[in-house]
């Protein structure tokens, strides 16, 4: 498949009002695969930009249907087809993956792998050829999601092979003892950082595995001061116009992005304008938006974490299409549960609860588990439905 730069069809943007007291975020040059043949679903003409001029003007159903009907004549299909995150069974009750215009929001405690599941489902979107990935992480620079993927990589999910697993303190020590010999003029010290990481046999399978969807997923060191909204919008509106409108936007995490001019009087109102402005995004710009919410000082101290316990207004529960909670499932066991068993439970130290709490779509409130690898920053894809007792006197159907 060919490639072609297309930098030059996205100016850098600077965040507004950066001169106002930050230095904005500039958008990374990006490169376009072209399509190969007719099959390929990605577009050529975006009928997202068409829909993006004239989503706020009035349209007669017979215009909507014939815009529908053209677009799929022409074998555009991403309408009807959605992005699978490569997490099983939760694909399944989310009606297949990721869709146009659905806001998903993600919530959770602290380190119980928000940012490691939701960047491997980032990475198992760009690795389809024809769609691209826009991560905006408030949370973590750009370097460090390259060094969290290439642990993640080492152990190539779904397969999950520990053995080949490689830790982020493994990484930094292969990456300094081949700078170090090279100083010293010992034989074996590689120069670049891709040459150390090509030349080191434990390093080399996760550069290789990078490399097939490193020009479709593009990161962006987000501020808390000036990364607004509407320079998220802005930017993502430029990707779009770019890519043909396939993109999926990830943002890591959502309490935390800028709003301006807007003058929120308190941060219920703060999250009620940014989870209203990530909804247009999606529906605007016919894109699918994940987003990461952190949990509140209340829902911390609960037993177990609930989308009521996320940081904010009621309108993340009003706004989002998807809602989905994490909690880990040795502390949510039900410790009354006549079955349990306090030293096997322990087994369950590692596997997370991803509980769907809303679902516009479909069936909501549906727990599945999933093997959390946490040096590796990597999920088991490959989950199940809970068989146990939780708590919360909810009993899961078997």
């Amino acid at each position: 498949m060919s490639t072609r730069r297309f930098s030059d069809d996205i100016p850098d943007p600077v965040e507004p009002d950066a001169a106002e007291g930050g230095a904005g975020t500039r958008l990374p040059s990006v490169r376009r695969s072209e399509p190969t043949s007719a099959s390929t679903p990605a577009r050529t003409q975006s009928p997202a930009n068409t829909r993006t001029g004239s989503a706020h003007l009035p349209r007669t159903l017979t215009q909507v249907l014939n815009e529908a009907n053209e677009r799929l004549v022409q074998g555009d299909l991403v309408d009807y087809v959605p992005l699978p995150t490569g997490f099983d069974p939760l694909d399944g009750f989310i009606g297949g993956g990721l869709r146009k215009t659905e806001l998903v929001l993600l919530g959770g405690a602290q380190g119980i792998g928000k940012t490691i599941a939701t960047l491997q489902i980032a990475r198992n979107i760009a690795l389809r050829p024809d769609q691209y990935v826009f991560y905006l992480s408030y949370e973590h620079t750009e370097t460090h999601l390259m060094h969290r993927l290439l642990c993640l990589e080492s152990v190539s999910p779904p397969e999950i092979d520990l053995s080949r697993g490689v830790k982020l303190r493994d990484l930094y020590q292969i990456i300094v003892t081949s700078r170090a010999k090279e100083f010293m003029g010992r034989d074996g010290g590689a120069g670049s950082l891709q040459a150390i990481l090509r030349e080191d046999p434990r390093t080399a399978p996760s550069l290789t595995r990078i490399h097939r969807y490193a020009d479709r997923m593009i990161l962006v060191k987000a501020s808390p001061a000036v990364t607004t909204l509407r320079a998220i919008k802005e930017m993502t509106a430029r990707l779009c116009d770019a890519t043909g409108g396939n993109v999926v936007l990830f943002i890591d995490y959502l309490q935390k992005i800028a709003v301006h001019p807007e003058r929120p009087r308190d941060e219920n109102d703060k999250v009620t304008i940014i989870v209203e402005g990530l909804k247009d995004i999606a529906m605007t710009l016919d894109i699918p938006v994940w987003s990461i919410v952190a949990a509140d000082r209340e829902g911390l101290k609960s037993k177990r974490i609930h989308l009521f316990h996320l940081r904010g207004s009621s309108a993340l529960d009003y706004e989002s299409d998807i809602a989905i909670i994490m909690n880990n499932k040795y502390q949510i066991l039900s410790k009354d549960h006549v079955a349990f068993n306090p030293y096997t439970a322990k087994q369950f130290r590692d596997w997370v609860v991803f509980t769907i709490e809303k679902n516009r779509a479909g069936r909501a409130m549906y727990d599945m588990e999933f093997q959390l690898h946490g040096q590796h920053f990597a999920f088991d894809p490959r989950g199940q439905k809970v068989q146990q007792q939780l708590i919360d006197d909810k009993i899961i159907e078997t």
